[in-house]
């Protein structure tokens, strides 16, 4: 990993924990952030939305506060997605929130927020438009009017767009105060890397802001890593990678095997912009061990909330977040500044690290007293239940005798019986070993 690299994701890395935010116009119609693509839209039909827009609701101090309260160290939002429209005010386009019923540069207001609250801030662009004119249009795979004759031969400026591109982003990077993160999406087909004048891009947002983190997504998407995990990576490979609705077996490594900066991106439905009629959320349950799986595995999550047209969080994903608070309340210890642990992932579940301090995330019952695999008994310095602070008693007792290499805990008084687990979404144990 390049020194600069490691040094600008040191607090990335720390906080393991964030909230991205798809919000915009596809919001109305709400069926997700790819309405206008997935029914073919043409940039006047979806303009009905442009006009609706009103989010009287908009309220960027609760978001924050609920991403607080559930343990998350950094926000991203949309600044613009791919269907061009942006919730900050561009001097580039008249296609933005001021121009709406809103009346208000979103972003400012959401920056604003963040910062006050401590949070560190991050915004996504997408380099990709389907409202731009000199975006182009049939044959593309994503494009709203990829299978409409009538733009077959279309004449466009694609540089035009570029430099309209380039510009907005600048935009972002000089008019909004200290950015932590920026996270662009997506290359795709030839539609990638010097495709989008990355090299140049990257440049000049480094130019304004040396320490922004940007993720692989020039060059990459959800299914590519790009040149990020090679020896000699582009100048655009960006300083984390990003897979997407999936957490990789063994992590994200260069091609020498060394770990490098990654973050699951997840939604907690099945969209990530507002649906109404999609209410298969995940469990706190669910998400509180794919987090600690991310960590164990030397990731970060960022969890999806897609805002309704109002600007109110739904209520299921304000519950989630509030159930994985009280988790992280207690047990956030075990998260932030963690990674992989020199221990073998154990059956019961998992083990992540600190130093030389060892956090074992327990979800299985054990029958009888749970076996620190990987720990010798004379190793064994201290055990804490990191939610209350009380000491573990140990475990070895006449049935353990057969397995004089494993140190083992008890969740009772009598290590030969059998307790419940004090937390079944994730209890966790601070492992202190001796020198």
């Amino acid at each position: 990993m390049k020194q600069e690299i490691r040094e600008r994701t040191k607090w990335f890395m720390d906080a393991r924990f964030g909230m991205f935010i798809h919000w915009g116009l596809y919001a109305i119609p709400a069926c997700g952030e790819w309405v206008m693509s997935e029914k073919e839209m043409s940039a006047e039909e979806y303009r009905t939305y442009f006009e609706q827009f009103d989010p009287y609701d908009y309220d960027p101090k609760k978001w924050v506060s609920l991403a607080k309260e559930a343990g998350m160290k950094y926000i991203v939002l949309t600044a613009k997605h791919h269907d061009g429209f942006c919730l900050f005010d561009s001097k580039l386009t008249e296609y933005k929130s001021t121009n709406t019923k809103a009346g208000k540069d979103l972003v400012r207001e959401f920056t604003d927020a963040c910062r006050e609250a401590g949070l560190k801030v991050g915004l996504y662009y997408s380099v990709i438009d389907w409202h731009h004119p000199d975006f182009p249009k049939y044959g593309d795979r994503q494009h709203p009017m990829r299978n409409k004759e009538e733009y077959k031969g279309e004449k466009i400026d694609f540089d035009r767009y570029l430099a309209y591109m380039h510009g907005q982003v600048k935009e972002l990077v000089t008019g909004y105060g200290k950015l932590d993160l920026l996270w662009f999406d997506f290359s795709y087909d030839d539609m990638a890397g010097e495709k989008w004048k990355a090299t140049e891009l990257v440049e000049m947002v480094r130019s304004y802001q040396p320490d922004v983190i940007i993720d692989n997504r020039l060059e990459g998407a959800g299914d590519n890593h790009g040149s990020i995990t090679t020896e000699h990576p582009l100048p655009y490979s960006g300083d984390f990678a990003s897979p997407e609705q999936i957490i990789p077996p063994k992590g994200v490594c260069d091609d020498k095997g060394e770990p490098i900066p990654w973050e699951l991106c997840a939604t907690m439905n099945n969209h990530w912009g507002y649906c109404n009629f999609d209410h298969e959320y995940k469990t706190s349950k669910m998400l509180i061990r794919k987090l600690v799986e991310c960590v164990s595995k030397g990731g970060n999550m960022i969890l999806n909330v897609g805002p309704d047209a109002r600007g109110n969080i739904p209520e299921e994903s304000v519950k989630i977040l509030k159930e994985i608070g009280i988790w992280m309340a207690k047990n956030n210890e075990s998260i932030y500044g963690c990674g992989i642990s020199e221990l073998p992932k154990p059956e019961w579940g998992r083990y992540t690290q600190k130093g030389d301090t060892i956090y074992a995330h327990v979800y299985e019952e054990p029958l009888g007293a749970l076996p620190l695999y990987g720990i010798r008994p004379e190793r064994l310095k201290n055990v804490i239940y990191l939610a209350d602070g009380s000491e573990m008693n140990r475990g070895e007792a006449w049935n353990t005798v057969l397995y004089p290499d494993v140190a083992f805990v008890s969740f009772g008084e009598n290590p030969v019986f059998t307790y419940p687990l004090p937390d079944e979404k994730d209890t966790v144990l601070k492992i202190q070993m001796k020198e």
